[in-house]
Parts: C-alpha cells; sequence; structure tokens
C-alpha cells in the first residue's frame, strides 16, 4: 500500500554508504571497533544489569489484589495451555480487560511454574530487560548516536518507577504490551528507510499483537508521527542551507555524509496521516472492545461519580507529580488514592504553570527537536490513563507512566548530549555522573523491590507513605483475612470503609463478615447503612433482614421483629426474612403463623433446610402427616440430607428453639 523507499536518490547514496560506513561507524562509536559488535556489548551489559539489579525479584510473592483474579483464582490460567483455555482467552473480558496475549502469557507460566511466584516474576523480569535492550536498539538506529540511546534505556531499565509494572505478577501485560510496541517503533523505523509492503504490515502486525497484551499502547499512530519528526525527519526537512552539516534536528554537529542525509525520504503531512490509518482503524476497534470489556467490569466512572472538573484537575496534577517522581523516586507505593473534590487550589495551579512553561519551553526551541518529541511522547501517550476517562479508583500509577517516562527521559538525555557536543571534556565530564545516576536509580530499584516481598509488607509500606488509603488498608484486610488473621483484619476493613465507602452491596457484605466473626454491634451498623441508604428496595429489604438477624443474636427479640416486619415491607418475597419472621413466632408460641410463614418461603424458595423447618414447626403443632410430606420433600431434593438437618438446628437454636434432632 505505502512505500517509503528513498527511491533513485537512496540508489545513489549506496555507494556513499559503503564507502563512508567505517568512518560513520567510528563517529557512532569513536573508541570501539565495528558497530555490530559493539551494538550486541551494549544490549548484553543492559540485560545483565538489569537482572542483576532486580534479582530480589526471585523472592517476592504474589501480593493478591489482581493476582487473585489474573492468576491465583482463575482456573482457565491455572489450567495452562489448553485448547479450552485459548477459547476462554479469546472470548472473555474478565477482569475488564480483552487482552487473550496476557492471558495466554499467564496460563504458559502456570504450565512451566505452576503457582511458584519466582518463575511468574522472572518472566516479567526478562521481559523488561529484553524491552531495555529494544529500547536501545530503536534509539540507536533511528539517531545514529549510540551514547545517548544507552543512556535512555539503561534509566528505563533501572529507574525504580517501573518497578511496579515487573515486581507485580498480573501486570504482566505491561511489560508484554510495551515488547510490542517497542518492536512496532523498531520495524517502523526500518520500513521509513527502506520501504516495503511486508515491513509496513509488520508494524500493524506488532500494533495488533500489543493491544492484545494491553491497549496502554493504543497511542503507538500518535507516537510514530511524533517519530517521523524527530528522529526520522520524515516531514519537515531541513532546508538546502542545512544540508551541509550533520545534524539529527539537534544543532549542527559536523559534515554530513550523503547516505545519513538522504536515509529517510521527506514525506508530506497528509501521507504520514494517510498511511497510518490502518493503524488509526485498530485504535478504534480497540478503544471499542476496551470500552466494553471496562464497563462490563464496572470499572469505568460516570460524571456523576467524577466530575470533569475534578478529572481535569486531577489530570493536571498527576502529570506534574509523574515528573516529580521521574526526577526524585521517592514514596513510590502500588496505589493513589483519588483525592475526589479535595485537591487544593494551589497544587492544580502550580501544576498548570509548571506544564505550560514545559510546554512553551520545548515547542519554543524548535532546532531541538527531540525536546518536542520527548515532551510531546510524555503528555499524549498519558492520556489514555491520566483519568480523564477515570477507570477504577486511583488517581494514579507507577505502571501507568512506564511507556510515557521514556519521552521525558529521551528530551533530558539528548538536551545533556547537545550541550556536551563540540567540547571533548566535557563528554568526559559527564559519564561520571551518568555512571553515577544509573547506579543510584538500581540501588533504589533493588531497594524498591523488597516491599514487594509479601501482601502484608506491600500494603503496610503503602500505608505508611500514602494518606487516607483505603484501597491499601482493604487489600491489607484481604491479605490478613486470607491467612485467618481475622482480629488483625477487621480493625482494616472498618478504616478502609470509613475513609471511602464501599458500595452498598459490599457493605452488606462486610456486616456479614462482622457478624459472622462476632462484631456484631460493627455489623449492625453496616446493616442500618444499608437499610436506610440503598436506593434498590430489596437492598433494603436485606439490610434489614440482617439487622433482625443481628437482634436475634443479642436476644433484642422485640426489635428483631420489626426489623423483619420492615424487610418483608419492602419485599414480601424475601425468603430469609420470612424465614426470620416465622421462628420468632414459633418462639412466642404462634406456631400457626410461623407454619404460614415457612409455607411462604418454600414457595419462594424451595431448599432443603427450609422444608425441615416446616416440618419441625408442623411436627410441633401436632400436624405429623403434613411434618412427614414436608420432610420427604426434603429429602427428595437433597444433596446432602445431614448438611441440611444441621443447618435447620442452628438455625433453631439461633433463635431459642429446641432442635429436632436427627432426621427420622
Amino acid at each position: 500500500m505505502f512505500s517509503a523507499g528513498t527511491g533513485s536518490v537512496a540508489a545513489a547514496a549506496k555507494p556513499a554508504r559503503e564507502t563512508n560506513f567505517e568512518s560513520r561507524e567510528k563517529t557512532r562509536f569513536p573508541a570501539f571497533g565495528s558497530h555490530e559488535k559493539h551494538e550486541l556489548i551494549f544490549c548484553l551489559a543492559l540485560f545483565a544489569a538489569t537482572l542483576l539489579f532486580y534479582n530480589p525479584i526471585t523472592h517476592d510473592g504474589f501480593v493478591l489484589l489482581d493476582d487473585v483474579p489474573y492468576i491465583l483464582s482463575n482456573p482457565p490460567v491455572k489450567a495452562g495451555l489448553t485448547w479450552s483455555t485459548v477459547k476462554w482467552a479469546f472470548t472473555t473480558f474478565h477482569a475488564g480487560y480483552w487482552h487473550p496475549l496476557t492471558w495466554l502469557s499467564h496460563a504458559l507460566d502456570c504450565q512451566l511454574f505452576g503457582l511458584s511466584p519466582a518463575g511468574h516474576h522472572y518472566v516479567s523480569l526478562l521481559f523488561h530487560a529484553t524491552n531495555a535492550m529494544l529500547l536501545f536498539l530503536v534509539l540507536d538506529e533511528a539517531t545514529a548516536l549510540a551514547w545517548p540511546s544507552l543512556m535512555v534505556a539503561a534509566i528505563f531499565a533501572l529507574h525504580p518507577l517501573n518497578v511496579e509494572s515487573v515486581a507485580w505478577a498480573a501486570e504482566r501485560k505491561n511489560v508484554l504490551s510495551m515488547f510490542f510496541f517497542l518492536l512496532a517503533v523498531l520495524v517502523y523505523g526500518r520500513y521509513a528507510r527502506r520501504g516495503g509492503t511486508w515491513r509496513y504490515v509488520a508494524v500493524n502486525a506488532c500494533f495488533i499483537l500489543g493491544m492484545m497484551a494491553k491497549p496502554q499502547i493504543i497511542t503507538l499512530p500518535f507516537v510514530l508521527l511524533l517519530w517521523d519528526y524527530w528522529p526520522l525527519k520524515r516531514t519537515f526537512a531541513e532546508d538546502s542551507r542545512f544540508v551541509q552539516n550533520y545534524s539529527n534536528g539537534d544543532g549542527k554537529r559536523g559534515q554530513l555524509q550523503a547516505d545519513d542525509e538522504q536515509r529517510v525520504a521527506p514525506r508530506s503531512s497528509m501521507f504520514l496521516l494517510l498511511e497510518k490509518v490502518p493503524l488509526f482503524a485498530i485504535v478504534l476497534a480497540a478503544s471499542v472492545l476496551t470500552f466494553i470489556a471496562q464497563r462490563s467490569a464496572g470499572a469505568v466512572h460516570t460524571l456523576g461519580e467524577f466530575s470533569l472538573k475534578v478529572r481535569l484537575e486531577n489530570a493536571l496534577v498527576s502529570y506534574a507529580k509523574y515528573l516529580r517522581m521521574l526526577v526524585w523516586p521517592r514514596h513510590l507505593a502500588p496505589l493513589y488514592p483519588h483525592p475526589g473534590n479535595g485537591i487544593p487550589v494551589w497544587e492544580v495551579a502550580v501544576s498548570a504553570v509548571v506544564l505550560l512553561l514545559l510546554t512553551g519551553i520545548a515547542l519554543g526551541w524548535r532546532e531541538r527537536r527531540y525536546l518536542a518529541v520527548g515532551w510531546l511522547w510524555f503528555l499524549g501517550v498519558l492520556v489514555p490513563m491520566i483519568g480523564i476517562v477515570q477507570v477504577g479508583e486511583q488517581a494514579m500509577a507507577d505502571r501507568f507512566v512506564y511507556i510515557p517516562m521514556i519521552g521525558i527521559l529521551i528530551a533530558l538525555v539528548w538536551a545533556v548530549w547537545d550541550i556536551a557536543e563540540g567540547h571533548a571534556a566535557a563528554k568526559i565530564w559527564i559519564a561520571v555522573p551518568a555512571a553515577m545516576i544509573i547506579f543510584a536509580l538500581g540501588a533504589l530499584t533493588h531497594h524498591q523491590l523488597r516491599y514487594w516481598t509479601n501482601g502484608e509488607t506491600l500494603w503496610r509500606y503503602t500505608l505508611s507513605v500514602t494518606e487516607a488509603n483505603y484501597m491499601a488498608d482493604d487489600d491489607l484486610a484481604m491479605v490478613l483475612d486470607k491467612e485467618g488473621r481475622v482480629e488483625e483484619a477487621i480493625p482494616e476493613f472498618i478504616r478502609a470503609e470509613s475513609l471511602h465507602p464501599y458500595p452498598l452491596p459490599q457493605v452488606l457484605n462486610m456486616g456479614m463478615y462482622l457478624q459472622r466473626h462476632g462484631h456484631v454491634q460493627d455489623a449492625m451498623k453496616m446493616y442500618e447503612k444499608v437499610a436506610n441508604k440503598a436506593d434498590d428496595a430489596r437492598l433494603r429489604s436485606m439490610g434489614w433482614s440482617q439487622l433482625g438477624a443481628a437482634n436475634v443474636e443479642l436476644q433484642n427479640y422485640e426489635q428483631s421483629t420489626v426489623s423483619y416486619e420492615k424487610a418483608l415491607e419492602m419485599n414480601p418475597r424475601n425468603a430469609a426474612a420470612l424465614i426470620g419472621s416465622a421462628l420468632l413466632a414459633e418462639r412466642s408460641g404462634d406456631s400457626e403463623q410461623a407454619i404460614v410463614q415457612l409455607r411462604r418461603s418454600a414457595g419462594i424458595e424451595a431448599n432443603d433446610m427450609t422444608l425441615l423447618l416446616l416440618a419441625d414447626a408442623l411436627d410441633r403443632a401436632g400436624h405429623s402427616d403434613a411434618a412427614q410430606t414436608a420432610r420427604q420433600s426434603a429429602e427428595k431434593i437433597s444433596t446432602d440430607i445431614s448438611q441440611a438437618r444441621q443447618r435447620a438446628d442452628n438455625a433453631e437454636s439461633f433463635f431459642g428453639l429446641m432442635t429436632a434432632g436427627p432426621v427420622r
């Protein structure tokens, strides 16, 4: 469809490429020999350094949260790479995403390592180390400048902001999608230089595969347009006066060789846009799929929950905070709670001023194209994750900046390289601080990994570095509950609910959890909230019904009767309320009323326990034949009549009635 070959001019330049190859490689690697040899050395050094500083990851475990639905409680994934799992991966919206490659990646891990976290983590680390090498190759091939390319890749590899993407097993989608994103950019650079339909098809194929891992790379067409501007310079080519000097859009740097001048043919803006129409078609399809998937999981918030004003304010502040964390990576956490309307005006204003100032610098310094490209890369790639479309409860997340941070690194590193350009002493002086920065970042990453040892360590650390973090309280509570440490979990659950009230169905579940573990008074507060605040009549009825059960446990029988009556007013078909009111009636001596209510309940929900309770009530009222019929019906539909008998006895004992004993 499209061809970006350089045509006859490129052909004419070919002898120059062959003639000048050696001198060009000496410019790129002034202290070394062949280009391929030292590309390999740099790649291996990047890979080894990444594995070295990330070595503690082998001791990290699963941290719950998304690890549960993604791996630990996901039967298709745990089954490994079966045909059934493959079909499931391509047809499910589980966890609010359509990302079949991610599911297949996790399934392969389970097949190879089972549920041993070390294997899962190390595969993610290998992807991250590979991404660092790919980033170096992308930049080196596009700019012909190895050292700044290496610096960008090394900072990316070892920056602690990326720990979350690597150490969190459920974030495999992040490193996997980045892998295909970088492959797409690498192939695109070769397509821009040499043309070829198959290279163009390969770019689109890599994009599709990346989107099948995580739709965060949806901005790839935007990135490729920036890449056309710099370093490929397919658009806004310099005028003829500039041809006398070698430049990557970074200022004048010595003699331009014919092969470098013509390695990419200039194209019109319209051509470059039309060239990417297939990519934008992929974006459209993926956007629809992603929206449907996230809506199906209830992850997309409405404007009623987060107003447009709140979203824009949070976006401005988040951009500024991401910049701060890139420069000063302190108090990093897996979850940052959304402040809602709580962002101070001054913070929004300062963030806006900083962003406007940096935008002015980047766009105003036109001869240094990398500044505009790096800055717009950062701003643009973050758009889907910045909260304009609010997905989830977080204000921001370290994992969201995994790809966007590359733009800032390009702008900063190339700016420093430009300043040092032409001054040999300056290059020597920047080498030492550059090495120190990389080592310091690696040390911080090594330190940050210790917080990912297990769920309790991670969430307690998160609570220590963030304020009013109800999500961390909730996650810590779930970890403690899973370990059977209920009395430690309950205060965390209650604190989380007090900071940010759960949805009312979850409040009801929390009340039942508290009551089940002996915290009846705390449970009643949850039930009262549901009974008084729920819009749905059936949910309010359930709140009153559970309040009735809590009052029975406290032997407040009069209050319990009132609660059950209110429950039945709101929903006459509330089977639990019918049973509760029946057992209370029987306790007060009104057997006939108890029989009426139990028959109504059995008519709504004919289960073995309800029929056994009815049989007991009929027996106590002297209706032995009817009791025998009810008992036979229970035995007929029951899968475990002994267990049903035990549950019926427990219910009768709870309401202070004599139990019927063994099944007759």
